[in-house]
């Protein structure tokens, strides 16, 4: 039982641990607007700018943490091999890079996490009162450090899955807001400016990063395809697909748009109804292990302790 406690100790300590990570970039964000509105204040006052009182101010985590989390991943990434890095770039892009972790912070997340996990079991089994073989205390301690390397990696899993099921989720509404604004007039860039205006999800903030990407000189089917690549489902890829096919062949945007729409709209009720599939599976494990052992013993409780005394009065009765 103690054992079990400590254990999810340790892993609620590191799901703070990511969950301060992915929580750097509002932080960070908060912190450089209050830096530049002191240097604002400096300048009007005429003062001279002290430097180190400036860096002073700056959060712990991010004069001190951070520095050091990025040079052990720096020291860690001369030893990994390229695809490996490739893989992780990969999956921090899909994830949308949260907390703006790159290779580095995620090389240096996933050793800091093993050593946490290694070294809370090394204190537990070194003080502990447990009388385990050695051989036990060894494969428990190499399986909670292989678990505190692949933390982040879970970590960075849900946020994938998570991003990709928001923007599935928002594909069909945000299609019927921009086949409402071409059939009224506007352009396809002005219509993605107006969905990412109406609201403030993934799929937004990517309709308005594309817009910036073409203003800046990018083509338009390029910054699409790009767009479809850092989400990575299905559903975009094909609208994408759909949007630059009528592009080039001149085709109605409107009449594409309103297909799109149909068929996503389609798609999202039909993986609606796939999850609802799989929610008895689901409920199967806490009802036999939880539900059923609580509902056997209301019930058969009264049974069992007439049973005891009717035994007890046989036994006291010639």
């Amino acid at each position: 039982m103690v054992v079990i406690i400590i254990i999810a100790l340790i892993v609620i300590i590191g799901a703070g641990v990511l969950v301060a990570i992915g929580l750097r970039n509002p932080q960070s964000t908060q912190d450089d607007t209050e830096l530049i509105a002191r240097l604002e204040e400096f300048a009007q006052r005429g003062e001279q700018v002290d430097l180190e009182k400036i860096e002073m101010a700056q959060p712990f985590t991010e004069r001190v943490i951070y520095p050091i989390a990025r040079k052990l991943g720096e020291i860690a990434i001369r030893f990994t091999p390229q695809n490996a890095l490739q893989s992780i770039n990969r999956k921090l892009e899909l994830a949308g890079s949260p907390g703006n972790i790159d290779p580095t912070i995620f090389l240096a997340g996933q050793f800091i996490m093993a050593g946490v996990f290694g070294g809370l079991m090394l204190l537990v089994f070194t003080f502990g009162r447990m009388s385990w073989s050695p051989a036990l205390k060894l494969i428990l301690g190499l399986g909670l450090t292989v678990l505190g390397f692949f933390f982040p990696e879970l970590y960075i899993r849900s946020k994938i899955s998570r991003r990709q099921r928001e923007v599935r989720k928002a594909m069909p509404d945000a299609l019927d807001l921009l086949t409402i604004c071409v059939e009224a007039g506007l352009g396809f860039d002005a219509a993605m400016a107006k969905v990412s205006e109406k609201w403030q999800t993934d799929l937004s903030l990517m309709f308005a990063r594309v817009i910036r990407e073409v203003q800046l000189g990018k083509l338009r089917r390029e910054a699409l395809r790009d767009m479809a690549d850092r989400i990575g489902i299905p559903e975009l890829t094909s609208f994408v697909a759909a949007v630059i096919q009528s592009e080039l062949l001149g085709v109605s945007m409107a009449r594409v748009l309103r297909v799109q729409s149909d068929q996503m709209r389609v798609k999202r009720r039909q993986h609606a109804e796939e999850e609802a599939h799989k929610a008895p599976l689901k409920m199967l494990i806490p009802m036999a292990l939880l539900i059923f052992p609580a509902l056997m013993v209301t019930l058969l409780s009264p049974a069992a302790l007439r049973l005891i005394r009717s035994d007890v009065l046989s036994a006291l009765v010639p």
